[in-house]
């Protein structure tokens, strides 16, 4: 049987009514991963005898009569910088390539209380840095529409793995737009949760303050049965809130009215001609739709970029200091001082984009620099959350392209500022804590064009529903 068409609700009902087991679904799509991921490098770890046990495991309970939960049988991939007991957690690093961690993150809990399916481990920029997953230390992914460009980054591995077939769904970390740039680039949806909405206990922290986990899916539908499965307060996080979790999925395809906004600032310069051509079609679309859309101005938006790259270094400068080779991790064994280990160590396990981050936030908070760099950012970083407060004020949904161009080629971007930039439309709500979407379309044009929607804290209900009808009625038709 080919389940390359199946999205979770449809594989939820096929298993329900026995159309086919959890192990054939399994079997499938790791016959898949083994014929497709040689030539796209999405899986570092393939986790084929696992996720044929836990196929039967849930197999037996259907067998039984016992009910199961959507996510129960899906087979899936995990970006690998969330922890899992008893499998190698490598963060893309050579600094954690042995490491197997002693618990679970809450994710990982709240997928194993769902008798979820692990396919395996999906690749990443190094310690999630960068916007094109060339930065892995175990070598690139490559975009499965078209190999000789990038996936997007860093949750790459996991968007190609979705996009190739190779996996119903897809679990990533967004810190400045790592779910929803390469859910751009690959042609899948990527949705990034409120700050606070999903547990980061387990995550192998980047930026603290901006990390958020999140799914790359097929459909929105999906997006948000995965949210209602992994949300939720955890007393291990203290940045979790304990509010109220939504039955996303329920009433999703109810049609409500809805202010949208157009800021001009996400129109400018920066974005491919093409792509504005295509998001004119879309939001006259919108209109046609008899839904009000406003234009808006996000004033402090060209500020977003320069303050999350002086933001983003000095909490990794700081969440990277426990990697000094003596606790955990990569330690050089021929050092025979203190001081050689902790510095020989970091030099031979860290990439080169890590310890550029390390050097530029240790610059930024150093004694002197801490006031002209850092202290500003965070004042810039409140211009902008300021910003959207205002917008929210006048209207319920911003809607934005996700990136300025579609995927770019392998090896293209030659220094850092130039894949600084590709995140220019997404830094801004990462700064802002504010829930995002990214959602593709076709044109004419080979690779997948998208739109972003952002909404208010804590209201993703509200995005998903207005992301379903997007995806329902306009752009599948485009």
């Amino acid at each position: 049987m080919d389940f390359n068409g199946l999205n979770l609700k449809k594989a939820h009902l096929g298993l329900k009514n026995k159309e086919f087991s959890a192990l054939e679904l399994t079997k499938y799509f790791l016959d898949v991963i083994k014929n497709k991921d040689k030539n796209i490098h999405a899986f570092l770890k393939v986790t084929d005898d696992l996720a044929l046990e836990q196929a039967k495991l849930v197999d037996k309970k259907i067998k039984e009569g016992k009910e199961i939960k959507p996510l129960s049988g899906m087979p899936m991939a995990l970006k690998d910088n969330m922890a899992i007991e008893g499998i190698t957690t490598t963060a893309g690093s050579r600094m954690l390539e042995n490491y197997v961690p002693p618990f679970d993150s809450t994710t990982v809990k709240k997928l194993k209380e769902n008798n979820f399916v692990l396919l395996g481990r999906t690749n990443l920029d190094e310690f999630a840095m960068g916007s094109s997953t060339e930065n892995s230390a175990f070598g690139p992914t490559k975009n499965p529409l078209d190999t000789s460009l990038v996936p997007g980054g860093s949750s790459g591995g996991s968007a190609a793995a979705v996009a190739a077939g190779m996996s119903l769904y897809a679990l990533g970390s967004d810190t400045g737009g790592s779910i929803r740039q390469p859910a751009a680039f690959c042609g899948v949806v990527g949705l990034k949760p409120t700050y606070g909405r999903v547990s980061r206990y387990g995550l192998i922290a980047l930026t603290s303050s901006t990390d958020v986990i999140g799914s790359l899916t097929k459909d929105v539908e999906d997006a948000a049965l995965i949210l209602e499965a992994i949300a939720g307060f955890d007393e291990k996080d203290s940045t979790t809130i304990n509010k109220k979790i939504d039955c996303y999925s329920q009433g999703i395809d109810k049609k409500s009215k809805l202010r949208i906004g157009i800021p001009k600032e996400y129109f400018g310069g920066e974005l491919d001609q093409k792509i504005k051509q295509a998001l004119n079609k879309v939001i006259k679309q919108v209109k046609d739709l008899k839904i009000e859309v406003i234009d808006i101005s996000l004033p402090y938006t060209e500020y977003a970029v320069a303050a999350y790259y002086i933001i983003n270094p000095a909490e990794t400068s700081s969440n990277l200091a426990r990697f000094d080779g003596i606790r955990y991790g990569f330690s050089d064994k021929e050092s025979k001082k203190l001081l050689e280990t902790y510095l020989n160590s970091r030099q031979k396990g860290f990439g080169p984009e890590p310890k550029r981050r390390i050097m530029l936030g240790t610059y930024a908070l150093s004694f002197g620099y801490y006031e002209a760099y850092y202290l500003r950012a965070q004042k810039a970083r409140k211009l902008i959350s300021d910003d959207f407060a205002k917008a929210f004020e006048k209207v319920d949904i911003i809607l934005t392209p996700t990136a300025p161009s579609t995927a770019f080629k392998l090896g293209e971007k030659q220094t850092p500022l130039e894949m600084y930039l590709s995140d220019v439309f997404l830094t801004a709500p990462s700064l802002a804590g504010l829930p995002a979407l990214s959602l593709p379309f076709y044109t004419s044009e080979k690779m997948p064009y998208s739109v972003q929607l952002i909404a208010g804290h804590f209201e993703e209900k509200k995005l998903l529903n207005f992301g379903y009808l997007l995806e329902k009625e306009v752009l599948d038709k485009m």
